[in-house]
């Protein structure tokens, strides 16, 4: 079951809306562009995105924001409601899905670059070492889903225009080996990897 999201706007934010007179566009924001189902326009746009970025936050609201990045498609709209994507091999330090463990409550930002749109995501995420969609993601070490309790577009008038030049060699895909990264062949690292990461057998 779906919990109730928290209203749009908080005292902190209604302060800032009321120095500035904007409380009035902020509300018709809400009432026009705030949804809680996912369109066919927003799962076009999510699913054409190589990246994203996703807010996250402990226990005790310390916050922690991370890039996450594959080829387009690495990120699904399941339903109406929920985004599921991979967790692929990083540096084990797990902050974002550590934190999702004891705050489940994210923030996503979807951007494209070359035609500048933005959306972005919040909702209640769940980190699934055992989840079907994993045998459908090479390379996939768990499967996160988030449940959207609000999708909603920005203004893209301070996005910067980029093209995209190429696609990382790391991000996986079926029937393709990414390099080893080379911070693992580091010295200063090496006796603290997993032992499947320092298998004789893998290239150094």
């Amino acid at each position: 079951m779906r919990s109730k999201p928290a209203p749009m706007y908080h005292e902190g934010m209604r302060q800032l809306q009321e120095v500035r007179d904007t409380r009035g566009i902020a509300d018709r924001l809400q009432q026009v562009t705030v949804h809680t189902a996912f369109t066919d326009e927003d799962r076009a746009f999510i699913e054409r995105c190589p990246m994203f970025f996703i807010a996250t936050a402990d226990a005790d609201g310390h916050p922690d924001c991370s890039y996450k990045g594959g080829l387009p498609g690495f990120v699904r709209v399941v339903d109406e409601h929920t985004l599921a994507f991979p967790d692929y091999d990083g540096n084990g330090m797990y902050r974002s899905w550590g934190n999702v463990q004891v705050n489940p409550h994210v923030g996503m930002l979807f951007i494209d670059f070359e035609t500048p749109k933005r959306i972005r995501v919040n909702g209640v995420a769940q980190v699934h070492e055992h989840d079907a969609l994993r045998a459908e993601y090479p390379g996939a070490v768990f499967i996160v889903r988030v449940t959207a309790s609000r999708i909603f577009p920005n203004c893209p008038r301070y996005i910067h225009r980029m093209r995209l030049t190429e696609y990382s060699v790391y991000a996986p895909r079926p029937g393709y080996v990414p390099p080893v990264p080379a911070w693992k062949t580091f010295e200063v690292f090496r006796d603290a990897l997993p032992a499947r990461d320092r298998d004789d057998d893998v290239p150094h």
